[in-house]
């Protein structure tokens, strides 16, 4: 039989060298300069898969691994886990760099005209296959998705997307585009459906309060749960969002003594600890106390929130300082298409830059990198298999090129700063900057 039939042998165990960066929590990241990881083969819930068996120093993972079946020589790149996006919309990706005014605005002009293309079925396909290719590629292989109303679109995007998602339709049944609306019935009977389908997968989405009636938040609040599917939704982004949203539930009857945004959520039942709420630039201490209470977790969204000049919709400064005082757990995001680019390098340069400015301390890369990896993985509840390099857990990891600036003297946040800082003037090249994706161990092509 010619060689190029025969059976290709079983990989068991795989030995990575190269530089490591593995976050352990907002102000520890170890650091292997000359490091090795070793892989092995395993069954992970009926998966087959690659987990991470040891990590650390090249001499000392060599002295105690002899065989193996791969050598993976990345020698020259840094390498740290995949990110997971707590928060973003993948039928916005025609819309992250158009022209940006504020939130309402932004939505009426570009995005719901957008959102409306995926009511034709060939179309929601092809954007999906393409969207998340490109978004695994960029080293994203978890987090919170947003999809459009259509049924079929949130299928495509379960087909399609790699990694460890949660992601569903929004609900829109109130002050939304003809096209968009959805009648209190057909939303409640669309959600509860794809809750039963896909379970602990799935994420409850009312877009928002301003367009989701509480009446259909309510029953598919409780079908979610019932499920064990996860909640999303934006709560104060802006101050006019917040003004709309109290001038329309002041004359709804039993919200009418309703004194904030988030209490409305809180009546619905939409807050618990499966819930991830958009943004949460605007609070005040009542609301924090109620998401704290509720162990409801907050996605911050840095370049969707940023000045109108640096591409993002201007919606303000997110208090991380003020949100970890109230003990909220909350996570870094892109919000594609609020946000411009699909890289999680860019939000955590964001993040950074935007907290920098302000003189604001405890803004670390350190704290960008776990905010954008294993914070993301405990908000869903897999970081006991997810989120690092930790041994036990899947290979999930990326690989970029060694700054030309690296010394020998450079700790973990050095590295960092400089991987972030090398597209800083040019951020559209963030999205291409991950030179190697590992996904379940292995090389995403």
């Amino acid at each position: 039989m010619p060689r190029t039939y025969q059976k290709k042998e079983r990989i068991v165990r795989k030995l990575i060298l190269g530089t490591f960066l593995n976050p352990l929590n907002d102000k520890k990241c170890e650091l292997y300069k000359d490091g090795a990881m070793v892989i092995k083969a395993k069954k992970v819930k009926g998966l087959d898969t690659f987990v991470i068996d040891a990590l650390g120093p090249i001499k000392k993972v060599s002295a105690k691994y002899k065989d193996y079946d791969e050598v993976i020589d990345l020698r020259g790149k840094v390498i740290m886990p995949g990110f997971f996006d707590m928060h973003f919309h993948w039928v916005q990706d025609d819309v992250r760099e158009m022209p940006k005014d504020n939130l309402l605005t932004w939505l009426d002009k570009y995005t719901f005209p957008a959102e409306r293309k995926f009511e034709n079925k060939e179309y929601a396909q092809k954007k999906a296959e393409f969207f998340f290719d490109r978004l695994l590629k960029t080293g994203t292989v978890g987090g919170a998705c947003y999809s459009s109303i259509h049924e079929h679109a949130v299928n495509y995007a379960f087909k399609y997307a790699k990694g460890d998602f949660v992601i569903g339709n929004v609900l829109m049944t109130i002050n939304s585009p003809d096209f968009l609306t959805q009648t209190k019935s057909k939303a409640i009977k669309l959600a509860t459906k794809l809750s039963e389908k896909y379970k602990e997968k799935y994420a409850l989405t009312p877009r928002f309060a301003i367009a989701t009636d509480p009446e259909t938040m309510k029953e598919t609040a409780k079908a979610a749960k019932k499920n064990k599917s996860f909640l999303q939704t934006h709560l104060s982004e802006t101050p006019n969002e917040i003004e709309f949203v109290k001038s329309i539930y002041k004359d709804i009857k039993g919200f009418e003594q309703v004194k904030s945004y988030t209490e409305i959520y809180k009546k619905v039942g939409m807050l618990s600890s499966k819930t991830i709420m958009g943004h949460g630039i605007h609070l005040d201490p009542e609301e924090l106390e109620m998401l704290a209470k509720s162990k409801t977790s907050v996605a911050h969204c840095p370049t969707s929130n940023a000045q109108i000049k640096e591409l993002g919709l201007g919606s303000g400064l997110f208090d991380f300082k003020r949100i970890e005082k109230a003990k909220i757990r909350w996570a870094l995001a892109s919000d594609i298409g609020g946000g411009p680019y699909v890289s999680m390098f860019d939000v955590m340069r964001s993040f950074v830059d935007q907290n920098q400015r302000k003189k604001i301390k405890g803004a670390t890369h350190i704290k960008a990198l776990y905010r954008s990896t294993l914070a993301g993985a405990e908000i869903l509840r897999l970081s006991k298999t997810r989120g690092n390099l930790d041994k036990g857990k899947i290979a999930n990891f990326i690989a970029v090129d060694m700054p030309k600036s690296f010394n020998s003297k450079d700790k973990a946040e050095d590295i960092l700063k400089k991987v972030i800082a090398t597209h800083k003037n040019e951020r559209n090249l963030y999205d291409d900057m991950v030179s190697e994706v590992f996904f379940h161990g292995e090389r995403v092509d």
